[in-house]
């Protein structure tokens, strides 16, 4: 079975940070988008693959065909997992997807949403997905790179 070295909420998806710092950071060779809507979109692929490492791989999945990609990724797969949202990595989970960490690298700013760091802004629905993760014993961390000290991951559920 295929390891997963890291899972991201940020939607951005792949961007410069993941590309130079958390793919080299976890050794991931192999990176899964899981967008219903990037999965659709080659010009929206196209633009990730010219910012992602030649090193990595690439894959655009709906969230459902993910799963089972996932599951059916070879054994030397180190996969990071890249998704917009917290409920979708509840979806990943209830798909049978074994996540115990979760990475939150950036929410966007928006009406009705609070700020949990400089990059991580929630609404009532992110929040409510985040306690469901924390319940069910996933760690979760606020962190743009590796190489900076993670926020206060608690404001994530009481936002």
């Amino acid at each position: 079975m295929a390891e997963i070295v890291l899972t991201r909420i940020d939607d951005r998806l792949i961007h410069g940070q993941v590309a130079t710092q958390w793919i080299a950071k976890t050794g991931a060779n192999t990176v899964f988008v899981l967008n219903d809507e990037v999965a659709k979109d080659p010009f929206k692929q196209e633009l990730m693959n010219m910012i992602a490492p030649a090193n990595a791989k690439t894959r655009y999945y709906t969230l459902k065909d993910g799963i089972k990609a996932i599951q059916e990724a070879a054994s030397e797969e180190k996969i990071m997992i890249l998704v917009t949202d917290p409920k979708d990595v509840l979806t990943l989970i209830d798909g049978g997807i074994e996540i115990q960490d979760v990475n939150v690298g950036n929410l966007p700013k928006a009406e009705g949403k609070k700020e949990v760091s400089p990059s991580v802004y929630v609404d009532q629905k992110e929040v409510d997905a985040f306690k469901a993760l924390h319940d069910q014993g996933v760690h979760l961390n606020v962190q743009s790179v590796p190489n900076t000290v993670p926020a206060n991951a608690d404001e994530l559920l009481s936002a």
